[in-house]
């Protein structure tokens, strides 16, 4: 989303043409080529931005910071290891209870291990061992149960992964205009300077007024606001990237592309079919789904018996014969509780259904919302394009050409200007708008655009 210092537009502008921009301020340096002798006013310096300097190199492609994010970023790592957990889990609850090993030693007349033998005919050393067993299926229920909450860990590991590279699109999209502008700000500060020393001296030679001058001063201060205003947008925003990418915070600048309009070359109901086959969030839904059904059939599962077996040897004084001795049981379920489990597993069933309804809603919504925007934007633009910055060039050039001629004043010329600077401002801010809108459709459907 834009910032509230970035959504207004410069003195309300917004877009810059610097064929026009250029002209413009040279064309009124000629006009104040009288005063061209005397020294130009002194003007507060524009610290270099980051940016800049960094333009030096050459700028990294969002595909670059996108794979890289995938391999580093401590988020999807994390969501990707709690899957690979999940996985362990069916082996787990699908194994046979643990065997218990038992030693026994009954000794008469003295508490010594082993004493007793010579002067008592009960006395025995015995070794046992037994095993639980549940009731047969239920193991491999149990089994399906964690399956299902492991795909479900899957599906939330991708949507990690896609929730991750988007923040990282819109940030990396947000940059790239920041970058854009600040540039487009600073040289403007530059032409700008031009156009004050070209007022200055048609006010010294009795052609201008002071009231001139004192407004080039005061876009100079404004253009000042803005660039501080951008430098600390950008620093926010690479501080953002790098968090996402695991730089560290003082590695080098990241220098981003400059924004292009990209195509969408589908149609709302082919998006809304890929985010039903694609949606990692209604996947884990679904998944959520199958591990409550499974867990109902359980419950009723649970309702059976489970069982026990056991085998013991004794052995006796040398007189008497060993024992031999095995064992067989039965654990009764309470049913009163198992009823209970059963009727909290039907109502989380219930749950998971109407979880993955609403999230397919939800989806499916978004993917409308995220559509026409970057319909309604591709619209703006081809308006921004082919009109209003062509039109507003054209009364610009008008303009000038009677300032040239002293039939229009100098508010008036500097108004049309500023028209300008607005519509090229306002142009790439709707682009910004509508890589926005396509990033968020490639995190809801899953499509790669070009």
């Amino acid at each position: 989303m834009q910032s509230n210092y970035l959504s207004r537009s410069l003195f309300g502008c917004t877009r810059i043409s610097f064929v026009t921009a250029a002209w413009f301020f040279g064309a009124l340096v000629l006009l104040g080529n009288a005063g061209a002798q005397e020294p130009p006013s002194q003007q507060k310096q524009i610290p270099e931005s980051p940016a800049m300097a960094g333009h030096a190199r050459s700028p990294t492609s969002l595909h670059q910071l996108v794979q890289e994010a995938e391999q580093k970023n401590p988020q999807i790592a994390a969501s990707f290891h709690a899957w690979q957990a999940s996985r362990n889990v069916p082996k787990q609850v699908s194994a046979l209870p643990e065997t218990q090993v038992s030693v026994q030693q009954f000794s008469v007349g003295s508490p010594r291990p082993f004493a007793g033998y010579s002067n008592s005919d009960f006395a025995y050393i015995g070794f046992g061992a037994s095993q639980d067993i549940p009731y047969p299926g239920k193991r491999q229920l149990r089994a399906s149960v964690a399956e299902h909450v492991a795909d479900s860990m899957e599906a939330q590991t991708d949507s990690v992964r896609r929730t991750v590279v988007g923040n990282l699109k819109m940030a990396y999209f947000r940059l790239a205009y920041i970058q854009q502008t600040l540039g487009v700000l600073e040289k403007s500060d530059q032409l700008r300077n031009q156009v004050q020393e070209a007022t200055e001296a048609r006010y010294r030679v009795g052609h201008g007024n002071q009231q001139d001058v004192l407004k080039a001063q005061l876009q100079h201060t404004k253009i000042l606001r803005e660039i501080a205003h951008h430098h600390q947008e950008e620093g926010l925003l690479e501080a953002q990237i790098k968090q996402v990418l695991g730089r560290p915070q003082d590695s080098a600048d990241i220098v981003a592309e400059a924004l292009t309009l990209r195509a969408l070359p589908y149609t709302a109901a082919d998006l809304s079919q890929k985010a039903r086959e694609q949606s990692p969030d209604v996947h884990s839904k679904q998944a959520s789904i199958r591990q409550q059904e499974t867990q109902v059939e359980l419950a009723h599962k649970e309702f059976r018996p489970d069982f026990n077996v056991g085998y013991t040897y004794e052995h006796n004084a040398s007189q008497f014969k060993d024992y031999y001795m095995t064992s067989f049981s039965v654990r009764l379920p309470n049913r009163g509780r198992q009823r209970a489990a059963l009727a909290e597993a039907e109502q989380n069933q219930e749950r998971a259904r109407q979880e993955l309804d609403a999230e397919s809603q939800r989806v499916l919504s978004e993917v409308q919302q995220q559509y026409v925007r970057a319909k309604t934007s591709e619209e703006r633009l081809k308006i921004y394009r082919d009109g209003l910055v062509p039109q507003s060039e054209a009364t610009f050039q008008s303009a000038l050409s009677a300032y040239q001629s002293n039939r229009q004043d100098f508010q008036s010329l500097l108004s049309g200007f500023l028209d300008v600077l607005n519509l090229d401002l306002e142009y790439r801010s709707e682009l910004l708008e509508h890589e926005s809108a396509l990033a968020e459709l490639e995190r809801l459907t899953g499509v790669e655009l070009p």
